[in-house]
């Protein structure tokens, strides 16, 4: 579980497609003098750009760097598989429990993709707007909303079901401590949904057909209808 508050921007020093184990290998350089390892222990989950990952194995020495694996799922969902070296990233620890929730529960469980189709300065904030590859996800982005995006907790600005966008605003803060202010347009983003909105989406779900069974099969909606037009002739 993550925050979507990111704690250090990590550059990539090697993606291996084809590692000693047979798979997909990711190793990340951190700054000088970096903490982000200082509690760090094999088997930890780190985000990398909004993906949980499980550290493999790490080194303080002669730079700080970790490398994490990345299943074959995980390349299928998300851009991790483009990047190169000298890719920033987005990294985060896993939450600990006395940490303070600045931003919303983040799974490190990528949605889909996104692209960004329109950067436009407003003052000294950035306006960027994304066009997901999955359009089923938009059902669950909503205006003033979380999203996550490249693991960064955002606020959703403005969002058009029709068109299949929503927009986020960069503060002139977040922009030097996340790596979405420097993509630019046709570039992409790691997407995960507010899982909350997942959840109603279950329950309900669960509840509504419970209501359509109690009625004899009928669709929910034809029942409220006949209701509706009952009381209108009574």
């Amino acid at each position: 579980m993550f925050t979507g508050i990111v704690e250090e921007i990590g550059v990539v020093a090697e993606l291996n497609p084809h590692d000693e184990t047979g798979g997909t290998s990711l190793t990340i350089a951190l700054p000088a003098g970096s903490k982000l390892l200082s509690d760090c222990n094999l088997g930890d989950s780190i985000s990398v750009n909004g993906c949980c990952l499980t550290v493999t194995t790490f080194t303080q020495t002669p730079v700080p760097q970790f490398t994490v694996g990345i299943a074959p799922e995980t390349l299928r969902l998300t851009d991790l598989g483009d990047l190169v070296a000298g890719s920033r990233v987005n990294l985060e620890r896993a939450v600990r429990a006395d940490t303070r929730m600045g931003g919303h529960f983040v799974q490190g469980h990528v949605d889909t993709v996104a692209t960004i189709t329109k950067r436009e300065p407003d003052g000294n904030a950035i306006t960027i707007r994304f066009a997901p590859k999955s359009k089923d996800v938009l059902r669950y982005v909503v205006y003033k909303g979380f999203i996550a995006l490249d693991g960064t907790s955002l606020t959703v600005t403005q969002v058009n079901d029709n068109e299949g966008w929503w927009e986020v605003m960069l503060i002139a803060y977040t922009q030097e401590r996340v790596v979405i202010a420097g993509k630019k347009v046709g570039d992409t983003v790691n997407v995960e949904v507010d899982m909350t909105a997942k959840y109603v989406e279950k329950s309900l779900s669960g509840y509504l057909l419970s209501l359509e069974e109690s009625a004899g099969g009928m669709p929910l909606l034809q029942k409220i209808v006949e209701r509706i037009v009952a009381q209108s002739f009574s």
